[in-house]
């Protein structure tokens, strides 16, 4: 596991206030207290409670301009405005009516411009484009522990630790592997675009780099021989995380999608591009936006920090295939009404499903809602498989119906302490 001792401390970065809506009715403003990541790291699966979650931002790191590190004062800065979503996590289920509204927080992020901080969600020296997220890779802290120079996919595979053989068991429950601090991406939304009225050939990828292996688990992947093409507001096809993510100090997401205008990519228009640091404090257990501005438009993440939380594979295997029909799978976790959307196509043969990761909170559940509509007939078959969180082994069900059998596995692991593991 990478080391955060030359890690500069996230406290000095930022500091956030938030205001529940009620709160802001009259009560004072509270003011989140932020820990040293060294602290963090010395009970690595549970960082402290629920607190404000912002991205960290610089314009230039200290290890450019020599200055100590400290906390910014208020006084100094400008403020941005976020929204959020339900503070009560908005608890939703297969049987559950999930259109209530979620009651909107409004988080104020207080950056000092003194020592180069900027209000900005882009590190400074992170594009692609123009090669700066290569240089300096031994100066600054980021591009040393996660490894910037290295552009090989983590070699860290799901579902590492469920089956282990060294178990220490009481009371019926594993001791020996438990739950982490995770991070779930919910879904990534192509918000803003240069064009107007109109659709777009993107690609490019967006990836996660933690503390466990910090080579690139892609969340987006898309080739330009290959473009996805999409309109502004529109979801982007996840095909990712490969594994969980693990955030009990910091994990770093970076970014380089373009849109294609031509046959040279030279013309291309840049979307998005470079990398984030996500940090551990915040509003646990509840999902948030984070926008990832850029010079041709900005993407929209939604995701959230999940505390002691399981990682969950989910495998489906179609078989029995009588007749073409279209299969739409979304997944709710840990009681969350944000929906994953896992798969949504046309299935005309016997076939496998792409593998999907979803993280859960421990003690909590999954539920994976499936429709299936054929085409013969334009039936609509709607089922709901539920899943409790375990720390290992495996679960399944089965849909069947006329014309298909859908086989659901879900298989449960923890994360592993270190590759070695």
């Amino acid at each position: 596991m990478a080391s955060s001792r030359s890690r500069p401390p996230l406290s000095s970065m930022f500091m956030a206030r938030w205001w529940p809506s009620a709160l802001a009715r009259g009560a004072s403003p509270l003011v989140a207290a932020f820990i040293n990541p060294a602290t963090a790291r010395s009970l690595p699966r549970f960082p402290r409670g629920s607190r404000n979650m912002a991205a960290v931002s610089r314009a230039q790191a200290d290890d450019e301009s020599g200055k100590p590190h400290r906390r910014l004062p208020i006084s100094s800065g400008k403020a941005i405005t976020v929204s959020k979503g339900n503070e009560n996590g908005n608890v939703a289920g297969c049987d559950q009516d999930r259109s209530s509204a979620a009651e909107d927080l409004t988080v104020e992020i207080v950056f000092s411009e003194e020592d180069g901080y900027a209000v900005n969600d882009v590190l400074a020296q992170s594009r692609h484009r123009d090669g700066s997220i290569y240089r300096g890779v031994d100066s600054l802290w980021w591009k040393r522990e996660y490894r910037i120079a290295d552009r090989t996919e983590t070699r860290l595979e799901a579902m590492a630790l469920s089956n282990p053989t060294n178990c220490v068991v009481l009371d019926g429950t594993c001791i020996t592997h438990d739950a982490f601090s995770m991070l779930q991406f919910y879904s990534v939304e192509l918000a803003e675009v240069p064009v107007d009225g109109g659709s777009v050939e993107l690609y490019g990828y967006i990836a996660v780099r933690d503390d466990i292996d910090p080579l690139l688990n892609y969340v987006v992947n898309i080739s330009r021989d290959d473009p996805i093409v999409v309109e502004e507001g529109s979801l982007i096809n996840m095909t990712g995380p490969k594994r969980g993510t693990y955030i009990a100090d910091s994990v770093l997401i970076e970014y380089d999608m373009r849109i294609k205008v031509g046959e040279e990519e030279k013309y291309d228009i840049q979307l998005i591009d470079g990398a984030s640091i996500i940090g551990p404090e915040g509003n646990w257990n509840r999902p948030f936006t984070f926008r990832i501005p850029g010079d041709g438009g900005a993407v929209d993440i939604i995701l959230s920090c999940l505390l002691y939380a399981v990682e969950a594979t989910v495998e489906v295997p179609i078989s029995e295939v009588q007749s073409s029909f279209n299969l739409s799978m979304e997944c709710l976790s840990s009681g969350f009404s944000e929906e994953i959307r896992l798969f949504d196509g046309a299935v005309a043969e016997s076939c496998g499903l792409k593998r999907s990761v979803v993280v859960v909170l421990k003690n909590s559940s999954i539920d994976l809602e499936f429709k299936v509509v054929a085409l013969s007939s334009s039936s609509d078959h709607q089922h709901c498989c539920p899943f409790r969180a375990k720390t290992h082994g495996h679960d399944t069900q089965e849909i069947k119906n006329d014309f298909v059998l859908i086989s659901v596995k879900v298989t449960w692991s923890t994360l592993p302490g270190n590759l070695s593991d």
